[in-house]
C-alpha cells in the first residue's frame, strides 16, 4: 500500500485497490474506449520506433502496441508506484520495455522517437495550462520524432468540475509556436459508437509530413 502524501498518487492506488487491474483503474470507462484512443494516438505514424509513454498506468499502450505492431522499445513512465510494480511484473523478460518512475514537468527519459501521453491532462487541479504546457515541453525534448497527446475538448455542453476542458486551437498555438513543431489537431473521432467527441488529439512533428 502506498504512503504517498501526493493526492493523485494515493487516489489513483486506491482506484487500482477498488477496481483490479483494468481500464477502470486509470479512470477509463472500459478497455474499448481506453484503446480507441491508443489507436488515435497510434497513428501519429505507421513506425512508431521507441515509443515514450508518459503516464502509462498498467502498461494498457504497450499492451496495444503488441497487437498492433509497428514499434521497437516501449518506456512507460508514471508516477504511482503500485502502477509500475504491476507494469514491472507483467514486462518481466521483455528485453524491449523499460519502467521507470517520473514526475511530470521534470525531465523525461529519452531520447526516444516518439512521446505519447493519453488522458494525462484530463484531471481538474490548480494550474492545469502551465502543467499541459509544462509536459508537452518535457516529451518535446524527449522525442526525436515527434509527440501525441489528447485532451478534454470545451467544445461540449456539459462540463464534470473533476475535469478539464481547454480550446483546441490554444493547444494548437501553443505547440506551433513555443515548440516549434509542425502540429496536426485530430476533432474528428469518436471513442465509441453513436458518442460525441468529447476530446481531441494533437500529433506534433519535428519534420513537415509529406503526403
Amino acid at each position: 500500500m502506498t504512503t504517498s502524501t501526493n493526492p493523485m498518487i494515493a487516489h489513483y492506488a486506491e482506484r487500482l485497490r477498488e477496481h483490479g487491474p483494468g481500464a477502470k483503474a486509470v479512470h477509463w470507462a472500459d478497455k474499448d474506449s481506453q484503446f480507441a484512443r491508443f489507436r488515435v494516438l497510434c497513428g501519429i505514424d505507421d513506425d512508431l520506433g521507441h515509443v515514450l509513454d508518459v503516464g502509462c498506468g498498467l502498461g494498457a499502450l504497450w499492451d496495444h502496441l503488441e497487437d498492433r505492431g509497428g514499434y521497437s522499445a516501449y518506456t512507460g513512465v508514471d508516477i504511482v508506484p503500485e502502477f509500475l510494480d504491476h507494469l514491472r511484473a507483467r514486462a518481466a523478460g521483455a528485453t524491449q520495455v523499460r519502467v521507470m518512475r517520473s514526475d511530470l514537468p521534470n525531465a523525461l527519459p529519452g531520447p526516444v522517437d516518439y512521446a505519447l501521453a493519453s488522458g494525462i491532462f484530463n484531471n481538474a487541479m490548480d494550474d492545469n495550462w502551465g502543467f499541459l504546457t509544462s509536459s508537452l515541453r518535457a516529451m518535446w525534448d524527449a522525442s526525436e520524432k515527434g509527440i501525441a497527446f489528447n485532451a478534454m475538448t470545451r467544445f461540449v455542453d456539459f462540463h464534470d468540475p473533476e475535469l478539464w476542458y481547454v480550446d483546441p486551437a490554444e493547444v494548437l498555438s501553443f505547440c506551433k509556436t513555443e515548440l516549434g513543431g509542425h502540429p496536426v489537431l485530430r476533432h474528428d473521432y469518436l471513442t465509441r459508437p453513436g458518442a460525441f467527441p468529447f476530446e481531441f488529439a494533437v500529433y506534433v512533428y519535428r519534420t513537415p509530413r509529406v503526403g
